[in-house]
């Protein structure tokens, strides 16, 4: 047992000489380094200056208790985790020993005591308190990984959105010109489509990486559900039609208000039709409904129903669906694709809007059902006959600064900006784009976050403090995190958007501007 001795320091604390000495003498015997001490504020005082493994406590002392000293070493974080034994000549009754461990204390002696017993119980909790303080650096070196892991993430999610956002926005000046061979249209269709996939991945992966951190933060607002199943429907129909699936929808006439995140909303069942999509063979159907449904005197429910009659969900598997990475398509050959995070992406967001999703299968071959359950408002008495006007947009030309190191992203944007009539400039780094925009004094600037010389934070801070007011910025980014929107959003950016932006979504933004 040499190795639990080897410089292990023992805290002596009695007030009682003779025991205190014959104790001290037992443990320096077995290659122990004693401290002594024969009050409690000694003790205290011992134990924070020289840190012991174990402190020998009697419970009796003469200026405050064994069982207050334990407590206060407790309630320090340098000294919590010191191992306690206490010991007692007197207070040796079960409730006082009980009084003691659920005091803090590890281990309880009555004296008089055996000095072998005495070595064997410090024996005993030096190893308890490696095992703990092994345990320790193990979660700590896990707590450090797992931050690698989400700087990595983070990273890799910036360095795809940058070539995401050229092959995004190249992709939508083809298509406005509409190539004439057929071919041509089809293959812009398909950069499209799979720039679109790859952008919701990196999405995915990301958000997953959040929500297991508790970083994901809704931000809520009065939402049409069944607009945003119409929006989503609106997406995948030509999916649906390019794999040869009926894609069919049966919504309620009237809107369904709720409190929720527009997009995560949007998130969760497009995750939801996406799994449709890729699990269903050609000739197939996939079915979206919606419903209202009573949960009380006055409350109600929306019930969204995606069904599809596709290759179906095992019984051994079905329990496990909403676990991360978990895989309806396990075999090696995984035509299917994707990377098992989608449905845990799917039951999170719908639990923090206080909802539940459940997932049916009658077997293979015998399609799946996910049904969604969200909580609705209340109606009011002319709730059935509102009717969601969307504004109509204005479209006019622009005086727009666009700065962005990536040089392939910066010139798709530009001819896309000009295919649109706008009028843009184009500044490689932070410090030419801080000196066009205080020169020309455009009416819109878009800054990349992550460039050269000066960050794109800069950039917003220094254009406050230079012209005020004067020009809208809006950060497009690869940074999508939570803590990256707030952070632009204080360096004086009015909007922050991650890359790549869908065409059309840049346009809506620009004539809402």
């Amino acid at each position: 047992m040499a190795e639990l001795s080897f410089s292990a320091t023992i805290l002596n604390v009695n007030d009682d000489e003779a025991t205190r000495y014959l104790s001290t003498r037992t443990l320096r015997l077995a290659g122990y380094r004693v401290l002594e001490a024969a009050t409690g504020e000694e003790a205290l005082r011992l134990a924070s200056q020289e840190r012991p493994d174990v402190v020998v406590l009697d419970v009796k002392l003469p200026d405050i208790s064994g069982y207050e000293v334990c407590k206060r070493l407790r309630g320090q974080p340098e000294t919590a985790s010191i191992a306690v034994m206490h010991t007692s000549a007197t207070y040796v009754t079960p409730d006082k020993k009980v009084r003691g461990l659920e005091g803090g204390a590890d281990a309880y002696l009555t004296e008089p005591f055996e000095g072998e017993e005495l070595i064997a119980t410090v024996r005993s909790l030096l190893r308890m308190r490696r095992a703990e303080q092994d345990l320790r650096r193990h979660a700590e070196h896990l707590t450090e990984a797992d931050q690698r892991k989400d700087l990595f993430l983070a990273m890799l999610a910036h360095e795809l959105r940058n070539p995401l956002a050229a092959i995004t926005t190249a992709a939508g000046i083809l298509q406005r010109r509409a190539p004439e061979d057929p071919k041509d249209a089809r293959m812009v269709s398909i950069i499209q489509r799979q720039t679109n996939h790859l952008a919701r991945l990196v999405e995915d992966l990301l958000d997953v990486s959040r929500l297991t951190r508790g970083k994901v933060e809704l931000r809520q607002a009065r939402v049409d559900l069944r607009g945003v199943l119409e929006q989503v429907l609106t997406i995948f129909r030509p999916q649906a039609e390019g794999k040869h699936l009926t894609l069919e929808s049966d919504l309620p006439a009237v809107p369904m208000w709720m409190e929720a995140d527009t997009t995560r909303l949007v998130q969760v069942f497009t995750n939801l039709l996406d799994n449709a999509l890729k699990y269903t063979n050609a000739g197939g159907t996939i079915t979206v409904k919606a419903e209202r449904v009573p949960t009380g005197d006055t409350s109600e429910s929306a019930r969204v129903r995606v069904t599809d009659t596709g290759i179906g969900i095992r019984p051994e598997i079905l329990p496990s669906v909403f676990e991360l990475f978990a895989q309806a398509d396990e075999s090696l050959e995984r035509t299917r694709g994707g990377l098992g995070i989608g449905l845990t992406l799917v039951h999170n967001l719908v639990e923090m809007h206080g909802g539940r999703v459940e997932a049916h299968s009658d077997g293979p071959g015998r399609g799946s059902e996910f049904v969604v359950w969200l909580p609705l408002q209340p109606r009011t008495e002319d709730s059935s006959e509102e009717v969601v006007v969307l504004p109509e947009l204005v479209k006019r030309r622009r005086h727009i600064l666009l700065v962005e190191d990536n040089a392939d992203a910066r010139q798709a944007l530009q001819d896309l900006l000009e295919t649109w009539g706008h009028r843009v400039e184009v500044a490689a780094d932070g410090l030419r784009g801080l000196e066009l925009a205080v020169q020309r004094m455009p009416e819109v600037a878009l800054v990349d976050i992550g460039l050269p010389g000066l960050d794109g934070y800069r950039v917003a801070e220094e254009l406050r403090a230079k012209i005020g007011r004067g020009i809208r910025l809006v950060a497009l980014t690869g940074y999508g995190g939570t803590e990256d929107r707030g952070r632009a959003l204080e360096a004086g950016f009015d909007l922050h958007l991650v890359k790549p932006v869908k065409p059309d979504d840049l346009n809506r933004l620009l004539s809402e501007l």
